[in-house]
């Protein structure tokens, strides 16, 4: 009697154990965990490692990041400042957001919010170096416009968060204060970005190519004011979007790459604001 109740409680205890393992492999699975890499602490504002398609290893690594974080004197309204001297200092994260350098750069070599807010930064460390000494690799911007109900992440290295959402539409200008951006990239609301995100890149998820970076949101439900964008259609109505984020494209930028990793406004094609 007593080997048969062993045998009988083992056989259910099996049969627990079988159906809790096929309850296991059948259920979602969690999402796989964020991946920081190549992503940036900028002190108060978020960043990246880019390179172009056409970047060579041998290249200085470009940094990526808002016009509003450049960190010197915000450009005014229709203003595009090119080389400026700078003394910036980036934390560079691994995959897991642990920094494992601290980048310099000397030369700003784009600064816009106009049309767009962009800075484009340039370190003295290569691609290869990066990726030889920290483990790292640069992030690849892509070079073509994104499409509505593109599921993508955007980065915050400066927050170390990450958040999911899709590609809403795009507006056709986004006005601040007195700043104004063009074909803008609009969230849906799961994309709850603020404070400290500004410069993060917007990855798609499926090519994990950098399509934007995201730089505003409404979160107070006011009116064209400062950290209350609202947007203006073609026919000039403005629309408030309370609790939505906007991105600025970044596909621009690798129409204005030269060979060598140098920006170049006069390229046939570069769709970058350029200076007046």
């Amino acid at each position: 009697m007593i080997k048969r109740l062993i045998g009988v409680l083992g056989a259910v205890l099996l049969g627990a154990a079988l159906t809790s393992s096929a309850g296991t492999a059948g259920a979602a699975t969690a999402p796989p965990a964020a991946n920081f890499a190549g992503t940036l602490d900028l002190h108060g504002c978020s960043g990246s490692l880019v390179r172009t398609a056409n970047s060579a290893d041998t290249d200085k690594a470009f940094v990526l990041t808002n016009g509003h974080c450049f960190g010197g004197t915000w450009p005014i309204p229709d203003e595009v400042l090119i080389n400026q001297p700078t003394n910036k200092y980036f934390n560079l994260l691994d995959s897991t957001g642990n920094r494992v350098a601290s980048l310099q750069a000397s030369n700003a070599l784009y600064v816009s919010m106009t049309g767009t807010d962009v800075t484009l930064f340039q370190v003295d460390n290569t691609y290869a170096r990066l990726e030889r000494q920290y483990h790292v690799r640069a992030l690849e911007l892509s070079s073509t416009r994104p499409v509505p109900g593109t599921d993508i992440t955007v980065i915050s290295g400066g927050l170390q968060q990450t958040y999911s959402c899709k590609i809403d539409t795009f507006a056709y200008r986004v006005l601040e204060a007195t700043y104004v951006t063009k074909d803008v990239i609009r969230y849906t609301p799961s994309c709850d970005t603020g404070a400290g995100t500004s410069g993060s890149p917007i990855v798609d998820k499926a090519s994990g190519k950098v399509v934007g970076i995201n730089n505003t949101s409404n979160r107070a439900g006011g009116m064209c004011t400062e950290d209350s964008p609202c947007e203006m259609d073609r026919e000039g109505t403005i629309t408030v979007h309370k609790g939505i984020g906007y991105g600025t494209q970044t596909y621009w930028i690798t129409t204005c790459v030269a060979p060598g990793n140098r920006l170049d406004l006069h390229l046939p094609g570069c769709l970058l604001p350029k200076p007046a």
